[in-house]
């Protein structure tokens, strides 16, 4: 009867393409196929025995509480304005650079992204901010789509990041380790973005002009600007990194650094203001409750999965297949990538990743290595025409002059950058382990 586990998790697929809430068709189909299993005599419902344990083991799980510390954080940075001010900051440092404002969009995109670790807040967030001063200014409309779609999606494998923190849970891999072995390949993406830019702005100046004369600020204007505006986030960003890479920290004790800090950063401001700390408070529950009720769905459907024999089933259908370690590393991929177009990355990582883990760990991967290449793969699914999740996101915000063709043709060129990356990343494996390496030494 392997087949029901099969058919267990197609149908799952099936409710969530067509838009079902994800914690309610992982747990329906939990139920129905438990029903199913008990009426052929596959199941018994003593497999349910584990459900509360499991429930309160997610609970108590120290390593998940770093998610709303840092989707508070990114939250503070973007209600409050100061993702807004930090843009336009790099903006006019950069005034005087063709591209300057493309510039500025990678590294407050990579910024705001690794704080958030929701592609949609960041997307949108970027989207809303960055987008119009760029049109405004002369940015072919390909080349802003496209910077703003791939930046957003950074916050898959920059750290600190909500991404690698539920990647380390579901490996079983420090997520400390993780966030330093994630740091030199999403400096790559970031690097290979800004140069993209640059080649660009260099090769077709009317693409990405610079500031026009009249808006820029320079001498000491601009350093009193730097400091008080851009000095600060960075500072911030530094000192919670810095925490985590030196073990001062845990990530769950950084990530409540760090939103005491933008608390105190937007006091400062004075942009703290109780509308501000409602959004604030009201987005990071509503994106904590969501992923806290996809783990309780995801946990009744992989214990229902396994008692329909369907992890066995998996696991010997990956660990056979022609080419090995290859093989089986083309097939993971190939798998998240495609999932990546229509769910979003918590489905992935509750649903998919608990089945290919015990599969990676039996061939002997570096589990390391391999969550860092799981993150970067699915940065690039999020980006692809035409079902990428960050595409959707730009387009509900995008002005009418933007249309769906050009946000298509510019995230293209960056789609291309990250599967560089990606390829570079499978090919040398020292890219992440070198950092890791050292701070073990």
């Amino acid at each position: 009867m392997e087949w029901l586990g099969i058919a267990m998790f197609a149908g799952a697929l099936f409710l969530l393409s067509f838009g079902f809430p994800v914690a309610f068709s992982l747990g329906g189909v939990a139920i129905i196929f438990a029903l199913i299993g008990s009426a052929v005599g596959e199941f018994s419902f003593s497999f349910f025995n584990a459900m509360p344990s499991r429930i309160f083991g997610i609970m108590s799980n120290y390593t998940l509480l770093a998610i709303p510390y840092f989707i508070f954080l990114g939250s503070m940075l973007e209600k409050t304005g100061i993702a807004e001010k930090l843009l336009e900051t790099i903006g006019m440092l950069f005034g005087r650079v063709r591209g300057g404002l493309a510039l500025a969009v990678v590294l407050v995109g990579a910024l705001l992204a690794a704080s958030t670790g929701v592609v949609a807040a960041t997307v949108v967030a970027m989207g809303l901010i960055s987008l119009p001063i760029m049109l405004r200014y002369g940015y072919n409309k390909e080349l802003a789509a496209g910077v703003i779609v791939a930046s957003g999606t950074l916050g898959q494998i920059i750290p600190p990041s909500v991404v690698l923190v539920v990647l380390g849970d579901q490996l079983g891999v420090p997520v400390g380790d993780l966030f330093v072995g994630s740091l030199i390949p999403g400096l790559m993406m970031a690097g290979a973005f800004a140069l993209h830019v640059l080649i660009v702005a260099y090769l077709k100046p009317e693409v990405a002009p610079a500031l026009p004369t009249n808006v820029r600020i320079s001498g000491k204007k601009l350093l009193v600007r730097i400091i008080t505006v851009m000095l600060p986030p960075l500072v911030l960003i530094v000192i919670i990194l810095g925490s985590i890479f030196m073990g001062i920290a845990t990530p769950t004790e950084a990530g409540a650094l760090g939103s005491l800090g933008t608390i105190i950063l937007a006091a400062v401001n004075r942009q703290l203001t109780w509308a501000a700390l409602r959004e604030v408070c009201d987005a990071t529950l509503r994106i904590t409750t969501m992923v806290m009720f996809i783990l309780i769905g995801s946990t009744a459907f992989s214990l229902v999965f396994r008692g329909l024999g369907g992890d066995r089933f998996m696991q010997h259908l990956l660990v056979n297949l022609p080419g090995g370690k290859v093989g089986f590393l083309f097939v993971n991929m190939l798998v998240i990538f495609l999932l990546g177009f229509f769910i979003d990355f918590f489905e992935i990582a509750f649903i998919v990743i608990p089945i290919f883990a015990p599969v990676a760990q039996q061939l002997g991967l570096d589990l390391l290595w391999y969550g860092v290449v799981l993150g970067a793969n699915l940065q690039t699914s999020f980006l692809t025409p035409p079902f990428g999740f960050a595409l959707f996101y730009l387009q509900g915000v995008a002005p009418p002059e933007l249309k769906t063709e050009d946000i298509y043709r510019g995230a293209i060129p960056f789609i291309l950058l990250q599967l560089l990356v990606l390829t570079l990343i499978i090919i040398f494996p020292q890219i992440v382990s070198f950092l890791p390496s050292l701070s073990s030494s």
